[in-house]
């Protein structure tokens, strides 16, 4: 960076004006570039966060993707993250595993093969990356530990990337060990073995998606496991890196970021760490978390991806400015481009960074972003100021020839409330490789040699609407197969698709709750399974639900009004529960934990037989019927007003639900 004054006449915006004095930064190639840019990401996962996107019609679906992948068009990411299901609760629901069980493997299971599809579809050169966050029971030997049996984890985890080529042609460029958890170097060393054992040796290890340390030392200290990791990922790292792992030489990633509500503030928080990222912490990849809200928003960290697609039902989306704020750096720039060495911050606050292809193109991208206007849900920001300015930059050695430049700016003007987002403006005309801008707060600036940027739109989707009133589902509809049925967010244990083979009645076709051990767990999973649907506003309502118990000693289902919380906040869950159990009981509780009993009796009702529950609740009373016929009534009902319906088993054991049918007042 070089300070000083610019006595000529430069170039603001196409504007010429006569400075006294600016601030001069250089930017220049002669000495040398920096390191090598990796991308731009969102994560799918971490806690079922794609959840809904599957279930919206067309065109809106294929609308959100192209929003999202499409290269030149909206976010136009390089890099989808997602998680390895490991079936039990990750942060806002549970994600299936390919391997429930030992002995069985099956990959068309949830959605995230699906949306790795279409975002190759969309971006081919697309960087794929899985990462697990739990485990299935047996993979741990009942165990919450996977590393005690490292060749069966590592062979699991190997059996996704395989299953991912063999059965999606999903070629996996990254996968991680195990998200925010310890890591153990054993396992790390048999992970690259097994992976070249298998000819994936172009699979390259991330470690440890945690802090910088201890990894980073560990990497320079021990050999063999240095050979073994390519990338050292961390979370939330707050725009810094430690010395330790700079001297590692190995690539720096914030593999995963962000997690911020997406209104205008989320915006500015992205549009900081994107650039400072790298200024302060030379991480040559930032990854979202998450990558589209869409999941019920009162489930933990509501609206935190980079839009918002939570209304199957309506077909509403909302493109909201992350979107755009990611359309600065990205529609500009691609993985292997190479950052300058000069890049640094602005002198009355902000950022900038320019990259190049090496082939004459430059992209710079520049945020003044005020403290105020970029906090990030986590790490605490440290005070620090950004004024109006004026920026010079004088372009050098390959760059100085450039004689015009293409540009986009974001203005989030908090002050008049009307921001405007990625808006192109007149190409700005070099002269001497100079231009001056005239930089307000909280504004984001791309210029570029780059021309074929754009700000891609569709008409207006639907208008935003209630979740129905009427909801019934008899799971006879199945597209995809071995998938979640429409709308259910699976917390605890995972509801899937089934035939029933032995059934010739009406319910061939039904919905399963198929775990049957507690998982390797990451969030502290409830004791019950449990999936939630509907509005969480529904006070009164009937839920009605043909039920199926396949364990003979400890059977047990419920349907459920006004649950009240999900996430990693399940194990807590009040609500009203309506529970049937293999011994011939039932129970009526105000917890899912069971501890808060309502109402209990003799219900007469055996596994291995289909029966029908049905449960109204209106104001401070509860009733409920078994197969038509009343079995207990005018329960007392103080708390929670309001919440979700849900279904689910008294323990992790297999049971069938068929015919869903929700009828809600409010």
């Amino acid at each position: 960076m070089e300070h000083g004054a610019l006595p000529v006449f430069v170039s603001v915006l196409g504007l010429s004006l006569a400075l006294c004095s600016s601030q001069t930064y250089v930017l220049d190639d002669k000495a040398g570039l920096g390191r090598v840019f990796d991308g731009v990401g969102g994560l799918s996962g971490g806690g079922a966060t794609s959840r809904l996107l599957v279930n919206y019609a067309e065109p809106y679906r294929s609308q959100i993707l192209d929003y999202l992948f499409k290269p030149n068009f909206g976010a136009s990411l390089h890099i989808l993250k997602v998680e390895i299901g490991g079936d039990a609760q990750t942060t806002d629901g549970t994600e299936p595993s390919h391997m429930h069980y030992e002995n069985d493997e099956n990959y068309f299971r949830g959605y995230e093969w699906w949306l790795m599809k279409e975002a190759k579809k969309r971006n081919p050169n697309i960087t794929l990356i899985g990462l697990p966050w739990a485990f299935p029971g047996w993979v741990g030997h009942g165990k919450n530990w996977p590393y005690d049996f490292p060749d069966i984890t590592a062979a699991y985890v190997v059996n996704w990337i395989l299953g991912a080529k063999q059965y999606h042609d999903l070629d996996i460029q990254y996968v991680g060990i195990w998200n925010e958890r310890n890591y153990d170097s054993k396992y790390i060393k048999l992970l690259r073995y097994t992976l070249d054992k298998n000819s994936l040796e172009g699979v390259r290890i991330i470690a440890s998606d945690n802090l910088w340390e201890p990894i980073a030392v560990s990497l320079l200290l021990d050999p063999e496991l240095s050979r073994a990791v390519d990338v050292i990922g961390a979370h939330y790292p707050g725009t810094t890196t430690v010395k330790e792992a700079v001297k590692t030489q190995k690539k720096l990633w914030s593999s995963e970021d962000y997690s911020t509500f997406n209104n205008e503030v989320g915006g500015g928080c992205w549009a900081r760490i994107l650039n400072q990222n790298y200024v302060n912490g030379l991480m040559t990849a930032t990854i979202s978390w998450n990558l589209v809200a869409s999941y019920y928003e009162q489930l933990p960290f509501g609206r935190d991806g980079l839009m918002t697609a939570e209304e199957p039902w309506s077909g509403n989306y909302v493109v909201e400015s992350p979107i755009w704020i990611t359309a600065h750096t990205t529609q500009f720039t691609q993985p292997g481009w190479t950052y300058l060495q000069t890049v640094g911050h602005l002198s009355q606050g902000g950022s900038y960074v320019a990259l190049t292809d090496g082939k004459g193109n430059l992209t710079v991208v520049i945020e003044t972003m005020t403290h105020d206007h970029s906090v990030c849900i986590r790490p605490p920001l440290p005070a620090f100021n950004v004024t109006a300015q004026n920026a010079a930059f004088l372009l050098k050695g390959s760059f100085a020839s450039i004689k015009e430049l293409q540009v986009w700016r974001s203005q989030f003007n908090f002050k008049s409330k009307k921001p405007s987002f990625y808006e192109k403006l007149t190409p700005l005309k070099l002269l001497d490789g100079s231009f001056t801008l005239n930089l307000a707060e909280d504004e984001v600036y791309t210029l570029t040699t780059v021309t074929t940027g754009c700000k891609g739109s569709y008409a207006d989707p639907p208008a935003s609407a209630p979740f129905p009133k009427v909801y019934k589902d008899n799971f006879d509809v199945r597209n995809p197969p071995f998938t979640e049925a429409p709308d259910f967010a699976d917390q605890t244990g995972v509801f899937e698709y089934y035939i029933n083979m032995t059934d010739p009645g009406p319910h061939v076709f039904t919905l399963r709750q198929v775990v049957t051990q507690r998982p390797v767990t990451w969030a502290s999973d409830a004791d019950q399974t449990i999936s939630v649907i509907g509005d969480y506003q529904w006070q009164n309502l009937t839920i009605t639900c043909d039920v199926f118990m396949e364990s003979v000693k400890t059977g047990g289902v419920f349907i459920a009004a006004r649950v009240d919380r999900g996430g990693e906040s399940t194990r807590g869950t009040k609500g009203v529960f309506f529970w049937v159990f293999a011994d011939g009981t039932y129970k009526v509780t105000n917890d899912l934990a069971g501890q808060t009993v309502l109402a209990e009796g003799q219900s007469g009702t055996r596994a291995y037989g289909w029966h029908t529950l049905s449960l109204t609740v209106n104001g401070q009373y509860a009733s409920g019927l078994l197969n038509g016929y009343p079995l207990w009534k005018n329960a007392v009902v103080l708390t929670p007003k309001n919440g979700w319906a849900a279904i689910g088993t008294h323990s992790f054991e297999l049971a069938q639900f068929d015919n869903f049918a929700v009828v809600a007042d409010k």
